[in-house]
């Protein structure tokens, strides 16, 4: 590996932290408190180039003694060059208002030039004021949102998997007020995920009051140990309590429980001047010149104390070998050791080690003749279709599935597990947590699937991922990203039971706002399937590779086939299903309610009269515009609240010059009120559903035989 921080230079093959030696241990403990300083300078001085002059100086600095014993202390191992290969541990941000200690550290050990530290939190940085993959080595975006600890949860499920790794992330205690840190929690405890350490900044703050919590939190080692987890509680105002905690992680024999470290402070601890220990401040240039001097003045005492020690060491019996050891290992922390018999020890700032990573080939190689094979006179549930089918890619050791406890209408999580097991999981009732593990998953180049119902997928989740999705683009597409083609997120959101499909569960499991809902998540691809010859191409093709994030609503029921096996999907492209050329109207519909279009269109031929279906999985602006200017009367007809329709008005209104049709012949029958309001639905029975919301083939034929006749007129 490139720069790797865990390995000792010497040639001994104990870490050098085990090493009875006292001075040793002192020695080392002396460097950590001289790079302490360092983070701290590296990170005012971002507050002096910030386009807001801003700092989150509360958990900047409270966070940086544990940072920097992770990071400075010989526990992980690290591959700069490429942060991204597979087998090197990894570390997540959770208390994304950390950053500026994060970033003066990746800048220091070589992820990316220390100019990027300059003009933060501007539109033409990289740094922001939370991390994200456009900066060099981050591997998701992160907030106070109580979700990287379970994305770093995913990385150490994946770690358990050859190559083996660690995952390491950090949580602020106010962000444990958040309810997917548990899921997260109770998820590693229960699957003994004994490679995962997280590190909580017990600082006892948040925003609205620093010096406390708002929530009254309770004792929280005994809460980690209560799921199932190892703690330590220590005093990280200082080094000692910290290192050997991560020592015993790191090195200690893995006894099947994560381990959580307790990391007691305050916030803004290390500053000089109280108004830092506060949530965010924004500083005046008197006040950082002060504070990055006296900063100056505790470093320079602390390299005296280091000289000091060294020159003690140097006259022990073993002083010669643990000198070295001392030399060796300052310069591993990214300090000048040529500059010691001068009596100084400047920090050392890079080089930029990090490259561009190598393409990642994301396309899923099967058997094509083993997929299974669907008579056109047969009806399939989507969950029949997806296990045969994930029978066949799961072979492929880069699928992964993961359910929270819905797998029997999904079907992923039989079909994957046929194959291996370890790659389909079951986080039980904690959706937040399945999404958060996915996300894992994907960012590490896998294909992942996860599923529930619509109604019960995370906005909140959804939303940071695809904030991530994007940024990793942005790095991909950059001149000058670190990330190359094939890193982008490939994790497919199978959301069972859509439109009319939950029934009679109950209006909390309706899935007809969902699609209108997620349609305003930017980077995230809307798919309604209406059959299952449709679903094995769609699946067909998310196994091809980078695709994104694909929103997939399916079928619960068994379904008639409407395509033949040649049929192929693409994205953005609808399909006419039945049409003469003296249609007088087109009906347009996706999932189920393409079945009721082509029976109703039947019913209107019985009558004289000629009407168009097509079928429109994902939105196609072209064939929109097409019908529109086709002088022909169009109805949507959804059993949802008109997401194809909003979408139609939104295609109009950007190609209004060629759009020359008018929309007094547009036509809609979906769930919303009579007054075009959202509404949820209640419980019933499909039939009905359709019959309440005039869905029903008879109905739509009705509706379509009206408006022929009024056109006629």
């Amino acid at each position: 590996m490139t720069k790797t921080l865990s390995t000792p230079t010497s040639s001994v093959d104990l870490p050098l932290f085990l090493h009875d030696d006292h001075l040793l241990r002192a020695g080392i403990l002396k460097l950590l408190a001289i790079k302490d300083s360092d983070i701290r300078i590296l990170t005012l001085e971002q507050s002096r180039d910030a386009v807001d002059g801003g700092l989150h100086s509360g958990g900047a600095f409270s966070a940086t003694i544990p940072l920097v014993a992770l990071f400075y202390g010989g526990f992980l191992r690290l591959d700069i060059e490429d942060p991204t290969r597979r087998g090197q541990d990894i570390f997540t941000l959770s208390k994304g208002h950390a950053v500026a200690a994060l970033a003066s550290i990746y800048a220091e050990l070589g992820y990316f030039d220390k100019k990027i530290l300059r003009g933060s939190r501007s539109h033409a940085s990289l740094l922001n004021g939370h991390p994200g993959p456009v900066l060099p080595g981050v591997h998701i975006a992160t907030g106070p949102m109580g979700q990287g600890i379970g994305v770093a949860g995913g990385f150490a499920i994946a770690g358990r998997i050859n190559p083996r790794f660690d995952s390491y992330a950090m949580v602020g205690d106010g962000e444990l007020q958040e309810g997917s840190c548990w899921e997260a929690a109770m998820y590693a405890g229960q699957n003994h995920l004994d490679n995962f350490c997280v590190l909580v900044d017990r600082n006892n703050g948040q925003l609205d009051v620093h010096n406390r919590t708002l929530f009254p939190m309770p004792d929280l080692n005994e809460v980690f140990r209560s799921y199932g987890w190892q703690t330590h509680d220590v005093d990280a105002t200082q080094f000692d309590g910290v290192v050997a905690a991560l020592e015993q992680f790191r090195f200690g024999p893995r006894n099947g429980k994560p381990t959580a470290i307790i990391c007691n402070t305050t916030k803004g601890y290390g500053a000089f001047s109280d108004f830092m220990n506060k949530h965010k401040v924004t500083m005046s240039e008197p006040l950082i010149v002060q504070e990055i001097a006296l900063q100056e003045q505790r470093r320079a005492e602390r390299v005296d104390e280091f000289l000091v020690h060294l020159e003690r060491v140097e006259s022990s019996p073993e002083g010669k070998r643990v000198a070295e050891l001392l030399r060796n290992t300052a310069e591993t922390m990214h300090l000048d050791v040529r500059q010691i018999a001068k009596g100084a020890l400047p920090s050392v700032i890079g080089p930029v080690l990090t490259k561009r990573v190598p393409v990642r080939e994301k396309q899923i190689r099967f058997d094509h003749a083993a997929l299974p094979k669907l008579d056109l006179g047969k009806q399939y549930s989507a969950a029949e279709i997806v296990t045969a089918a994930m029978k066949v890619f799961a072979r492929d050791s880069r699928v992964v599935s993961i359910d929270s406890d819905l797998a029997s209408t999904s079907g992923l999580e039989a079909g994957v597990a046929a194959v291996d097991q370890r790659r389909a999981l079951n986080v039980g009732v904690a959706e937040a947590n399945m999404m958060l593990v996915g996300e894992a998953f994907a960012a590490m180049g896998y294909n992942t699937w996860t599923s529930t119902f619509c109604p019960f997928f995370n906005w909140q989740v959804l939303r940071r991922i695809a904030v991530g999705q994007q940024e990793r683009l942005e790095a991909i597409g950059s001149n000058d990203g670190w990330l190359s083609e094939g890193h982008g997120l490939d994790l497919t959101f199978l959301a069972t039971a859509a439109n009319f499909e939950t029934r009679t569960n109950g209006a909390t499991h309706m899935g007809n706002d969902d699609a209108t809902t997620f349609d305003a998540v930017a980077q995230l691809r809307i798919i309604d399937v209406s059959c299952p010859q449709q679903m094995l191409s769609i699946m067909k093709w998310i196994m091809g590779g980078n695709q994104g994030l694909v929103y997939v609503r399916v079928m619960r029921t068994g379904s008639a086939v409407l395509y033949s096996g040649d049929y192929t999907f693409e994205f953005g492209k609808g399909h006419i299903l039945r049409q003469e050329e003296n249609d007088s109207a087109v009906v347009i519909s996706s999932g189920r309610g393409v079945h009721e279009a082509v029976a109703a269109a039947k019913l209107c031929s019985e009558n004289g009269i000629g009407v168009t279906v097509v079928d429109m999985p994902s939105v196609d602006e072209d064939l929109l515009v097409a019908l529109y200017n086709s002088g022909k009367i169009l109805l949507f007809a959804e059993q949802n609240n008109g997401y194809l329709w909003q979408n139609f008005l939104k295609v109009i209104y950007k190609h209004r010059v060629q759009a020359t049709g008018s929309l007094k012949r547009v036509l809609t029958v979906n769930t919303l009120s009579a007054e075009g309001k959202a509404q949820f639905i209640h419980s019933a029975t499909y039939e009905e559903l359709v019959e309440a919301f005039e869905l029903t083939p008879a109905l739509i034929a009705k509706t379509i035989q009206a408006a022929v006749l009024e056109n006629d007129e």
